[in-house]
């Protein structure tokens, strides 16, 4: 098969799905008899169960990133946002990081654009919080901490102290316990650099909107995870919402009022935007519509997957599988063997059948809860369990040591550098000679 006859496979979304298509198209595919592209804003995969570590300072980064080239040599790799798309015409739109637009034509379509966080009409939500979807948020969350302890320490007022160092996540799901747990170890350690600070003690806050955390973990395990928090001084208000947010604190739905600087909102997910651009059915959550092998009705050749996908959940009839990581990676093996049976005319696709095997979540500090198959388990063989699974899930043997290199050093030792300016550097102001790095700024003549 020639160039020019080779099927285009398009994969819109470079996460957990659009990654793991992609691998297995590359190990799946006869050489020629396709053209397989991916599009994604970034040129890396984040590994989100880790974002935590790194709002905790416990990860680097880097080593949650893992680059799309890197892990596919066979791929063509587009840097680019999705903006909409033709499904009659089979024509996805585009645009480059330069702002430039372009179109791709595809023969086969697969989408897995994920999600962003749900960002409710809560007064001064945008404008005064915290998300933590995205890797930027995780390391400006942690800088958010240490500048917080920074001006807490300056402080005369013991009162105004407090609003500083008091800290509010909003949301009991697999984002808000992780981003809690993880800050309040860091802050744990570095406390004791800010005398001031460590003798007022710190306030933290757990808001959710309904009665118990983690829903779809035994009842056993979600109140071990609510024991262990508080015996570490969490304070959970169950069962309100926020329904505002100011500079200097939050009022809840049941009239109380907690004064704090930093608030943090993991509380619900929606499906990219963009999909909603892309002229495909979409069920009442904004979700596209596919069938149980993951096509796209009426669109023959489009196919969707993971968090902007209602696939049917074969565990529960009648409703599509959660947004999480793990369904996202069972449904795009499935979908590369559809792809590949479609490409080379080896048989029809097959529906997806996967039923989850296993949760994990972890509560920092060498504690978790799990439950794999039949097997439930909490604290510390939790922990080691949790971290091994995550372990195995990474790709590729260097990163699998850095992480684990990260994981030793912070036993014994947490980093307390700001890293917001990376990526940011400091320019000389108009009409001004740059300065030598290092060097003070000379003096007016």
């Amino acid at each position: 098969m020639t160039a020019s006859t080779a099927a285009r496979i398009v994969i819109a979304g470079g996460g957990f799905g659009g990654l793991a298509v992609a691998r297995d198209l590359e190990a799946a595919l006869p050489p020629g008899t396709a053209q397989v592209t991916l599009v994604n804003e970034h040129n890396f995969m984040l590994y989100t169960p880790f974002m935590g570590a790194v709002a905790g300072g416990s990860l680097d980064p880097r080593h949650i990133a893992f680059p799309l080239r890197e892990e596919l040599p066979r791929t063509r790799v587009r840097l680019a946002r999705v903006e909409g798309g033709d499904p009659e015409q089979r024509l996805l739109n585009v645009r480059d990081p330069q702002g430039e637009p372009d179109v791709l034509a595809y023969d086969h379509l697969v989408v897995c654009l994920g999600f962003v966080s749900r960002t409710p009409e809560v007064p001064g939500l945008v404008e005064h919080g915290l998300g933590f979807k995205t890797l930027a948020e995780a390391v400006a969350l942690r800088d958010r901490l240490l500048r917080t302890l920074e001006r807490a320490e300056t402080i005369e007022d013991p009162d105004e102290r407090a609003s500083y160092l008091s800290f509010v996540v909003v949301g009991a799901g697999y984002a808000g316990l992780a981003a809690l747990a993880e800050m309040q170890a860091f802050a744990a350690d570095v406390v004791q650099l800010y005398p001031r600070c460590q003798e007022q003690g710190m306030r933290w806050f757990l808001v959710n909107s309904r009665e118990r955390m983690i829903s779809d973990v035994p009842e056993r395990l979600a109140r071990f995870a609510e024991e262990k928090l508080r015996e570490r001084g969490v304070e959970i208000v169950a069962q309100t919402r926020v329904v505002e947010v100011a500079p200097d604190g939050v009022r809840l739905a049941s009239g109380a009022a907690i004064a704090t600087r930093t608030v943090v909102w993991t509380a619900g997910v929606a499906p990219t935007p963009v999909v909603r651009r892309l002229g495909l059915p979409l069920d009442r959550g904004g979700r596209i519509v596919v069938d149980e092998c993951m096509r796209v009705d009426g669109h023959p050749g489009i196919w969707a997957l993971g968090d902007a996908a209602a696939v049917p959940d074969p565990a529960r009839p009648g409703e599509a599988c959660p947004p999480s990581r793990q369904h996202a990676v069972r449904q795009a093996h499935q979908m590369a063997a559809n792809l590949t049976a479609a490409t080379t005319a080896s048989g029809p696709p097959g529906p997806f059948t996967y039923r989850t095997r296993g949760v994990f979540v972890d509560l920092g500090r060498f504690s978790a809860v799990a439950v794999l198959l039949r097997l439930r388990m909490s604290g510390f063989p939790a922990w080691l369990l949790t971290r091994g699974y995550h372990l195995k899930q990474v790709p590729g043997p260097r990163r699998k040591i850095s992480l684990i290199s990260d994981w030793i050093v912070d036993l014994f030792d947490r980093d307390t550098t700001e890293l917001g300016e990376l990526g940011h550097p400091i320019t000389a102001p108009a009409g001004m000679d740059a300065l030598e790095p290092g060097r003070p700024e000379r003096p007016a003549a």
